[in-house]
């Protein structure tokens, strides 16, 4: 008996790779992945195009990575050229690091709803042809913005009204970002020469540089009312650390004294009015380096180096150790070390009665996330964090009450790095950094004047800042020190000043951070200019998106 030709529908038949669309669908619709309409109705087209047996299976070989490289390029994953040029550096990672590293990439609910959705595939296809169905939706979503632009008719521009401007083009993000470097290369603070002023009275400047810190981390932990944030005479709430690694957050800090660049940038030369520890030395203070661990991850001791900072770290043998990185090395404690320098310093000159002045730069990695304590306690991501991030506030606040006890002048900045990413989002995991978002870059920054007495409030800096502020606060303090010229102990305690007096005319900065392939721009359309609220991201080769986590 002759048969007819088969039905279109029935040769419509993705099989098992109907379930891949279909998972994607839901991953879609919970905001985990982006989705690719074209690229996925093209895919499906190669799957259906009809082919001899023995091509089906050539098909089937092919279909697999490229259906992985589809997934992975929708997904909000680093892009691959990213985590190649980081491989090197997971092999520093402990086995159970890397162990807990992927578990955080399983999503227990996710999981489930996959399962009941193969579930679903797998009884629904036994009654009507899933195919056609993923097909007709590949369809409708590839031609659904082409019809949305057809009904929206034409734009004002090409209709006569406007003709498109450069001036309205350059309210793109392109144009903003392009504005934004091209203004920051203009901007530069210059720190006053002490060295020449005799009666200027000497202090001493101290810079605590915090890996993995930020206030969304502080919030997430129920840190922020931590009594370390109510220590500081200047607190920045608004400061925007521009990066979400420490290399590039160590070289930012390092070149404070100029407008921001762009990440790429960074490892470029940079002017010499640039370096904040080499004009710091110029100024009169002789720049000191001190550590918590051996400096030799992702080379950071070298990245110090070619910022100018050529000081020896303060040794650490004999401190304790409360706990070990993710590569197994030692962290040692905090306040041992800094207790250290202190004693070290204090010998070296005992009554500041010299004109020395010193300038340390220490950087701490007690809060990197992998880290475990040495006690041997099992603890979660979060539960570790609050543990280790209330125990360094707790050693620099007693780092506070040393040097006030001590009766040194002394200006203390505390600096984080970038945030942990303690909470994660819908474009990545908790921990992981690749993209620098507010939650991570928006960092807590703080200054305390250590041997005079404030005579105004407490100053919260709520203007959106950077470095560039922070340089411009730290050179009116050099210039005008908060220390009576008289160097004795009456004249020390009657010594007073207003910090809002120092903190007039700090220049902002509108919130850029970038990374190696990624940079997060925010608009100015938020109802100030400071965008708040409204960000975009770009990631390499690809086009401008709204980051709504």
């Amino acid at each position: 008996m002759a048969h007819g030709p088969a039905s279109p529908a029935a040769s419509i038949q993705l099989g098992g790779w109907s379930f891949y669309f279909i998972a994607k669908f839901l991953l879609h619709g919970r905001g985990l992945i982006d989705f690719h309409a074209l690229e996925n109705l093209a895919f499906a087209a190669a799957l259906l195009a009809p082919l001899p047996p023995a091509w089906r299976r050539l098909r089937l070989v092919l279909a697999v990575p490229v259906a992985v490289a589809l997934l992975y390029h929708e997904s909000w994953l680093p892009p691959f050229s990213r985590l190649w040029s980081q491989a090197t550096l997971l092999t520093d990672f402990s086995a159970d690091y890397l162990l807990e590293l992927a578990g955080r990439f399983v999503n227990v609910e996710v999981v489930a709803l996959l399962v009941l959705a193969w579930a679903a595939q797998h009884i629904v296809s036994r009654y009507i042809r899933v195919g056609v169905l993923v097909t007709a939706a590949l369809l409708v979503l590839a031609v659904m913005p082409y019809t949305q632009m057809l009904a929206k008719g034409p734009s004002l521009a090409s209709a006569g009204a406007l003709p498109a401007t450069t001036a309205q083009r350059d309210q793109g993000p392109d144009a903003l970002l392009r504005d934004f470097y091209a203004a920051e290369a203009r901007r530069v603070v210059s720190l006053p020469d002490l060295a020449a002023r005799g009666e200027a009275p000497p202090f001493d400047l101290v810079f605590l540089h915090v890996c993995s810190l930020s206030w969304d981390d502080l919030q997430f932990s129920g840190l922020d009312g931590h009594p370390l944030w109510s220590r500081f005479d200047a607190l920045f709430t608004r400061f925007n650390s521009a990066a979400s690694y420490s290399g590039p957050s160590a070289i930012r800090i390092h070149r404070a004294l100029c407008g921001q660049t762009p990440h790429q940038g960074l490892y470029d030369t940079a002017a010499d009015s640039c370096y904040l520890f080499p004009n710091l030395k110029r100024a009169g203070f002789t720049p000191e380096l001190a550590l918590n661990h051996d400096g030799h991850f992702d080379d950071f001791l070298s990245v110090l180096r070619r910022q100018g900072l050529n000081a020896p770290p303060l040794p650490l043998e004999g401190t304790p150790v409360p706990q070990r990185g993710f590569d197994d090395s030692p962290i040692h404690d905090d306040l041992a070390v800094l207790a250290r320098w202190l004693d070290g310093r204090t010998h070296r000159d005992p009554d500041q009665s010299t004109q020395a002045r010193a300038a340390l730069y220490y950087n701490t990695i007690s809060l990197h996330d992998g880290n475990k304590l040495s006690t041997g306690a099992r603890l979660d991501a979060a539960a570790s964090y609050r543990l280790r991030a209330g125990k360094l506030f707790d050693d620099i606040n007693a780092f506070l009450n040393l040097l006030e006890q001590s009766g040194r002048r002394v200006i203390v900045v505390l600096t984080p790095e970038h945030g942990a990413a303690l909470r994660g989002d819908r474009y990545q995991i908790a921990g992981l950094r690749d993209m620098p978002t507010p939650q991570i870059t928006n960092v807590p920054v703080g200054v305390k004047v250590i041997g005079a007495r404030r005579e105004d409030a407490a100053l919260r800096i709520d203007q959106p800042s950077s470095y560039l502020g922070l340089s411009q606060l730290l050179a009116q303090l050099i210039a005008t020190p908060p220390y009576p010229a008289q160097q004795d102990a009456s004249a020390a305690a009657s010594a007073g000043f207003r910090m809002a007096d120092y903190a007039r005319q700090l220049p902002a900065t509108h919130y850029v951070a970038d990374n190696d392939g990624t940079v997060m721009l925010a608009l100015p359309d938020a109802g100030s200019d400071t965008g708040a609220g409204h960000y975009l991201v770009q990631r390499k080769g690809q086009s401008w998106q709204d980051y709504a986590p």
